[in-house]
């Protein structure tokens, strides 16, 4: 009889999975299906379940090999798909890397294999959220001088959307949170951190130790602004030619929660 699938289980982050591409390669086991803690899969006996635990070291030698091996294009698609959260990307990933190391061709070119042609359409959808994250956020302007967004994205795109927004915001202090991974970026006018609000959205947590007090009450100014949006917006919306079909193709009904004129 065959021997059994090894299923490793790490916990979801980009170490974890590194660290699951080293171990890999360090006990020769390269037929391997990737679990997450919450997803083991019961048909595997509890023998062929190895949990793996994050080595920062042991990851920043299989980045390290990444890079030597691959383009910067896709280094950044790699990346792009392991944001998607989603454990088919991550077994891709995880197969494609394999790929990569026992290869000597250029793995990234042959789309005839099924993790790299995966991993392709992975960072694809990644970036596409990318782009209307950065298209359709808007801010609102807080009592405190913040401008804050409250975002819900299908993907992790938060690390991918801060250069765009610190480039074009960068005289103003911003904070965009993600209301489904519960953590945000705020912009102090020089560096973005990483902060994590309590229940009620007043205090930021500042993942370097500090803290920041946000009042989460839009400033007066802004109240008139958000009226005077919908109102401008209500004047040259022409009912008789709406085509509803067409705007939903190109802006889809789940980023409406993002737009003010959506909010009336």
């Amino acid at each position: 009889m065959p021997a059994a699938q090894i299923q490793y289980v790490f916990d979801g982050s980009k170490v974890g999975l590194l660290s699951c591409i080293f171990r890999a390669f360090q006990f020769k086991e390269f037929d391997v299906s990737l679990s997450l803690p919450n997803h083991c899969q019961h048909l595997l006996l509890a023998d062929d379940s190895i949990d793996v635990a994050n080595n920062p070291a042991h990851a920043e030698r299989v980045w390290a090999g990444l890079q030597q091996r691959l383009s910067r294009t896709a280094l950044r698609q790699f990346y792009l798909a392991y944001l998607s959260e989603s454990l088919d990307a991550f077994q891709h990933l995880f197969d494609y890397a394999v790929h990569v190391f026992l290869n000597s061709y250029a793995v990234e070119k042959n789309y005839m294999q099924t993790s790299v042609l995966a991993v392709a359409q992975w960072a694809k959808k990644v970036g596409r959220e990318k782009h209307r994250m950065e298209a359709f956020v808007r801010f609102k302007k807080t009592a405190d001088d913040v401008y804050l967004s409250l975002i819900a994205p299908d993907f992790n795109v938060l690390p991918v959307i801060a250069p765009h927004f610190k480039t074009r915001y960068q005289d103003q202090k911003w904070l965009i949170y993600d209301e489904t991974r519960q953590y945000g970026l705020y912009y102090d006018l020089s560096q973005i951190h990483e902060v994590s609000l309590n229940a009620h959205h007043i205090d930021a947590q500042i993942a370097a130790g500090h803290s920041q007090h946000f009042i989460i009450a839009l400033n007066d100014a802004e109240e008139l602004c958000d009226r005077l949006w919908k109102t401008y917006f209500q004047s040259v919306n022409i009912q008789e030619r709406q085509n509803l079909k067409l705007h939903v193709q190109y802006v889809p009904q789940r980023y409406w929660r993002y737009l003010n004129e959506k909010q009336l």
